[in-house]
């Protein structure tokens, strides 16, 4: 059959998911990221990919953080619950996050949760949970991927409770020094690069607190 038309009916099938929805989100190889697939999130400025680590004195839970070093793409993540028949992650959509690495010490799942704040800074903290289930109480892991227009394959991540009253997530360097993912009024811009084969870390934490 003809090329043209399966172009046709793929850019037609790609409108009509996004109707209601952004564009599909894109990698740095301008590529559609999957929800099969597994990606380094990597700042546009400094410091390095996405780390799990303690806070103070407790093991568990685990805080989503960020590497120091650029040169660390730290561990990947997956999206799930995307709204999309095509398997493809698309802007502005409710969906789930999770780090995709193999086992934690925490012995569970690793889903982004907003976590209660913290009332000595008050800050509310991203934190690594149970996979989401129906109910009041997902709503604290719904989080949507932004385009940001200053920069090739950039976007931002926010927290999204009512679909539409959205925080940006952004960098606290916390009292211990960590740079971890909270809600803030200043986004973190970043892109996603494909993690390759079996890239998925083995890592269970960072050794900060």
């Amino acid at each position: 059959m003809n090329p043209v038309f399966y172009f046709l009916l793929g850019l037609t099938a790609v409108l009509a998911v996004t109707a209601n929805a952004g564009g599909p989100v894109l990698d740095t190889d301008g590529d559609f990221i999957l929800d099969s697939g597994s990606y380094y999130v990597l700042p546009i400025f400094s410091g390095g990919g996405l780390t799990l680590a303690p806070r103070g004195g407790n093991r568990c839970p685990l805080y989503i953080g960020q590497e120091y070093s650029d040169v660390n793409k730290g561990i990947p993540v997956k999206f799930s619950n995307c709204r999309s028949k095509y398997g493809f992650v698309l802007e502005l959509v409710n969906l789930n996050i999770e780090m995709d690495v193999k086992a934690t010490i925490c012995f569970q799942s690793t889903y982004w949760w907003v976590a209660e704040s913290d009332m000595a800074i008050k800050k509310f903290f991203i934190v690594s949970g149970p996979k989401p289930k129906p109910g009041d109480d997902s709503s604290k892991s719904f989080f949507q991927i932004k385009k940001t227009k200053y920069f090739h394959n950039g976007y931002t991540i926010a927290f999204c409770p009512n679909d539409n009253d959205c925080i940006d997530v952004g960098i606290f360097v916390d009292e211990y020094g960590v740079w971890r993912l909270a809600l803030s009024p200043t986004p973190f811009p970043v892109v996603f690069v494909k993690a390759i084969g079996i890239e998925t870390s083995s890592k269970t934490m960072s050794e900060r607190n």
